[in-house]
């Protein structure tokens, strides 16, 4: 990502880097984000509907990790990324598995809305 950023950086095009992964992959796009001067936004999936039960913040102990404020969120700090994982609600949930699809978002009229 770093090489991506770079590149583009070279051509001065900003970078809206995308992560819907998880706590740990944010982490590192944030701290990519921090030494990247063209990066601009950074999507994230934090609290978002689809999320419900499997959500960014669910699977780590420091949960206060990710505050926004004005629209900025923090550079972790700690060791590493800075994320402390809970491996108790990591084995729960491996326990447990998941059937998960794709939401699909329907208009008014039946026709498909989002992909």
């Amino acid at each position: 990502m770093k090489k991506i950023v770079s590149m583009a950086e070279a051509f001065d095009v900003a970078v809206a880097p995308h992560c819907p992964l998880g706590p740990i992959a944010l982490a590192a796009c944030v701290q990519i984000d921090a030494c990247t001067p063209n990066a601009f936004i950074q999507e994230q999936s934090l609290g978002i509907h689809y999320n419900k039960g499997t959500d960014l913040l669910d699977y780590i102990e420091n949960k206060d990790m990710f505050q926004f404020e004005n629209g900025y969120i923090r550079i972790p700090e700690g060791p590493g990324l800075g994320v402390t994982v809970n491996k108790e609600k990591v084995i729960e949930a491996s326990r447990i598995g998941h059937n998960w699809k794709n939401p699909v978002w329907r208009n008014y009229d039946g026709t498909v809305a989002e992909w």
